[in-house]
């Protein structure tokens, strides 16, 4: 008698096969669109702006910026925490833009200008990702900005490929910022993040309490309005 063959179990394995199959094209393709996206240098970003800022100027004092928002120069001791930060409100650039000099991305929106759907992608791409941080920046000029140490990109809206592209590409980047391996952990300053019209920490007379605040270098006293550089 001719035994009989386990259709069964060859149809299982057939199944098996084919889902693995599936699978597996799926993450190639996936793979190869998401590497298609990417960029390789920064003149492949259109509408990139560069600018050149010396980094290590620390002051205690306000700084009249250029940019709005601000991609380098004097900045307060002090960084903004950039580890994947969505901040409410309108962070103090003096202690934002220390965070862009240890690398991070930090992307600002203007709340009049972007919609709501967009601000929670940008925040969907932010949150928990190392290196990045997200606040509001009314009267930008622009919906959305990009900021790392001297560069800045502007997008009309959050689903443009660019901002990916950016943020992948510039985000703790060593080539493209002054301080690489500089941390971007800061608790003092993500329980009680500093904002537009707030001092720093560092400034006022006698002893600041200074505990839990990092600090990288040392900290100078010479009004920085004059000293901002130019792009």
């Amino acid at each position: 008698m001719t035994p009989q063959r386990p259709w069964g179990l060859i149809a299982a394995a057939v199944a098996v096969a084919v889902f693995a199959a599936a699978i597996l094209t799926y993450a190639v393709v996936t793979v190869n669109r998401s590497n298609a996206n990417r960029i390789t240098s920064a003149d492949q970003l259109e509408g990139l702006e560069t600018y050149d800022y010396a980094g290590a100027e620390h002051v205690v004092t306000g700084v009249d910026y250029v940019e709005t928002p601000p991609v380098g120069g004097p900045h307060d001791n002090e960084w903004a925490d950039c580890t994947g930060t969505v901040y409410d409100a309108q962070i103090r650039p003096e202690n934002a833009v220390h965070s862009l000099e240890h690398g991070s991305t930090w992307i600002t929106y203007d709340p009049d200008l972007t919609s709501d759907d967009d601000v929670a992608t940008l925040e969907e791409l932010v949150d928990g990702r190392q290196g990045l941080m997200l606040s509001p920046w009314p009267g930008q000029g622009a919906p959305i900005s990009l900021q790392s140490w001297n560069h800045q990109l502007t997008v009309d809206s959050a689903t443009d490929e660019r901002v990916e592209q950016y943020v992948d590409f510039f985000t703790l980047n060593a080539d493209f910022h002054p301080e690489p391996g500089a941390s971007c952990d800061n608790p003092a300053f993500l329980s009680d993040p500093l904002v537009v019209g707030d001092e720093s920490r560092y400034a006022g007379a006698g002893e600041p309490d200074m505990s839990g605040v990092p600090s990288d270098a040392p900290v100078s006293e010479t009004p920085a309005a004059d000293a901002t550089g130019t792009p």
